[in-house]
């Protein structure tokens, strides 16, 4: 067989094929639902920047994550929602030296955060049920077996109120 006859088998077959398919024909309905959700009406501390402040007398031999415990004075006030089921996350960047506390401007310094006087790990949510609000407390610590240098510091995180 020459190349031009080969050519013609396969346009010849394939219009067979085309027509053979063109004759099948199946329909199916699609159905998609779905519920969109509105934000949770939701205000954390008035809108206001919360300030924890741990003064001005930290002596650095005594940061050992007990010492200057400090409650975190925080308000969340929602509207109407769907569920009372929320969630507490506090996003931030985790210290060099754990990954769980949060990165303070100084080297070797950290701030743990506490929800009843449990470990709270950065970026992880809690549960928890409006208007009942987790008691939290944050506590210095330090990166274990360094010397702190004294100086002022500073740490900044965001706490986000999602529904569950």
């Amino acid at each position: 067989m020459s190349m031009p006859s080969v050519s013609r088998v396969l346009l010849a077959c394939g219009c067979l094929l085309l027509a053979l398919c063109e004759g099948v024909r199946a329909d199916v309905s699609v159905s998609i639902r779905g519920v969109v959700m509105a934000p949770v009406p939701c205000v954390v501390n008035g809108g206001s920047t919360l300030d924890i402040s741990f003064g001005s007398e930290v002596v650095t031999n005594q940061v050992d994550g007990s010492n200057y415990r400090k409650t975190v004075p925080y308000t969340v006030t929602c509207g109407p929602q769907p569920t009372n089921n929320m969630t507490l996350t506090l996003l931030g960047s985790g210290a060099g030296f754990d990954s769980a506390v949060l990165r303070t401007s100084k080297n070797d310094l950290g701030v743990k955060l506490l929800v009843s006087g449990v470990a709270w790990p950065l970026n992880r949510a809690l549960n928890f049920t409006y208007p009942i609000l987790p008691r939290m407390e944050a506590v210095l610590v330090k990166n274990p077996g360094r010397t702190l240098t004294g100086g002022a510091f500073s740490a900044t995180a965001t706490l986000v109120v999602a529904l569950r």
